[in-house]
């Protein structure tokens, strides 16, 4: 899945798409797009990443307590 960093407008490859869903973690591994060559996994965490289209990752993906709020 394809993401986009809000700080460095650049598309980030999510390497486990669980650990994206999952509310607990707060930080996911993931491969930034840019140039010819793969760049290495590195962490990213997930208040910094927007979907493409720049929505907001959904709420629950981020908040373990969402519902209570």
């Amino acid at each position: 899945m394809l993401l986009k960093s809000q700080k460095a407008d650049g598309l980030i490859q999510i390497q486990e798409v669980n650990e994206l869903i999952d509310p607990f973690k707060e930080e996911i591994m993931g491969q930034v797009q840019a140039g010819q060559n793969e760049q290495p996994p590195e962490p990213f965490k997930k208040s910094d990443l927007v979907f493409p289209s720049g929505e907001k990752l959904p709420q629950c993906w981020m908040d373990s307590n969402y519902k209570s709020k």
